[in-house]
């Protein structure tokens, strides 16, 4: 029987799999529409080309007026109006323009009176009170400057990113292409949903619900994904499916067949095209991890990551380390959220002594965290019902009312 490799904390393991990673960074980049760019990774600066606003201009629909004018309760003469898009002329001295949020002041203007605290007479307006310079002024540059980098190269484009690349006039953007992911699953066992009714399942067959969950998690981080299906369990067909998946690829993910056991072919047909490590990994779920690299046909690797077949384990280890190698790979921090700090509405009196738990939790009503009380690595009812999950310990109790790790389910998603 083979030793089983000392335990790697979680950060160990990390850190190891960042190093592959950044061997592997992409490079490779596109210009898209700034429509079109959500969720990429910008490749260059974004660099302002103008101020923003470009011009001093009103928050408020009022009156522009030069501050030392203004006497209260005397009337001025309204001398123009200026929508948004407009420019007006330049106001005389002793006279007030209509403006409205958004419009350009007027040269001479210096303070903006908002119509509430304006009395609108026959050409002319009264104000209640002296407004100060500056007052319901937006200021030429208060948003961006010229030559100010208004994104860096690494940012992930959110809508609000967009929105800002459009305020500099950005039409289209530079960004680094997707990551390109090979999903293929390894087991006889595995069936999938459509191919067999339930009342046919054979003995010892399962549906293949690995293959759904991790396609729709790479999608939702912006991968390219290639489903290679279902691999038989035979050395020659496991090997041949990564040589082909290689090609193409940043990255090649299997679920299932990273144990010793001798129908598990991952181990001899990555190594027969590359290299792998076998790792045991102090969390729970998700204990056995494999990493390596596979050589593509002309030049270059593919880094491989064997993920454990349990149906919660393959989930959650797509947070501990898929998403790290992803995150490496695009540039991009890797460490995990800093989550949040929450109460536990539970208890925990009997945690794993050397593992570190991830515990599928839910943010109840009260704003205290409910456990969902069925914890097996084979449940995936929990991973729908949870929010997030507790970051706990190894060997830390938790009673109720205690604080702990909050990791949600969107920072998880969207953190790198």
């Amino acid at each position: 029987m083979a030793d089983r490799p000392p335990m790697l904390s979680l950060d160990e393991a990390q850190a190891r799999l960042v190093q592959g990673a950044l061997a592997q960074v992409i490079r490779d980049t596109e210009e898209l529409s700034t429509f079109d760019a959500l969720g990429r990774v910008l490749a260059r600066d974004l660099i302002s080309p103008l101020d923003v606003p470009p011009a001093d201009n009103s928050s408020m629909d009022g009156y522009a007026v030069r501050a030392a004018d203004v006497k209260p309760g005397q009337a001025m003469p309204v001398s123009q109006r200026i929508p948004a898009g407009h420019v007006g002329q330049p106001l005389q001295p002793g006279t007030a323009a209509r403006i409205f949020t958004g419009a350009q002041l007027p040269a001479g203007a210096d303070a903006v009176v908002m119509q509430e605290e304006a009395t609108a007479g026959e050409g002319t307006v009264t104000f209640n009170a002296a407004p100060a310079a500056g007052q319901w002024v937006r200021p030429r540059g208060e948003d961006v400057r010229t030559g100010a980098v208004v994104l860096p190269r690494g940012s992930r484009l959110t809508p609000q990113a967009l929105g800002l690349a459009a305020t500099v006039g950005a039409a289209r953007l530079t960004v680094l292409r997707r990551p390109r992911v090979a999903l293929l699953s390894t087991g006889d066992e595995l069936v999938m949903p459509g191919e067999v009714a339930p009342q046919d399942l054979p003995p010892g067959a399962i549906y293949n619900s690995n293959r759904f969950t991790l396609r729709g998690l790479l999608q939702a981080v912006g991968c390219e994904v290639t489903d290679l299906g279902i691999v038989p369990d035979k050395l020659e067909a496991t090997r041949e499916a990564i040589r082909q998946a290689a090609n193409g690829h940043d990255l090649i993910i299997s679920t299932g067949g990273v144990s010793v056991g001798e129908e598990d072919h991952i181990k001899p047909a990555v190594q027969a095209l590359g290299r792998l490590d076998m790792w045991s990994i102090s969390t729970k779920p998700g204990k056995p991890l494999a990493f390596g690299a596979v050589r593509r046909e002309g030049d270059g690797e593919a880094l491989f990551l064997g993920l454990p077949g349990n149906p919660v384990s393959t989930y959650i280890t797509f947070f501990l380390a898929v998403r790290s190698v992803l995150c490496a790979l695009q540039g991009l921090p890797t460490a995990l959220p800093r989550g949040l700090e929450l109460k536990a509405d539970f208890d925990l009196p009997k945690p794993d002594r050397n593992r570190r738990e991830f515990l599928r939790v839910r943010l109840g009503a009260d704003g205290m965290l409910e456990l969902f009380p069925n914890q097996s690595s084979g449940v995936l009812t929990s991973a729908v019902w949870a929010d997030g999950l507790v970051d706990n310990p190894p060997g830390t109790v938790i009673r109720r009312g205690d604080s702990v790790r909050y990791l949600p389910l969107s920072q998880l998603l969207s953190a790198c």
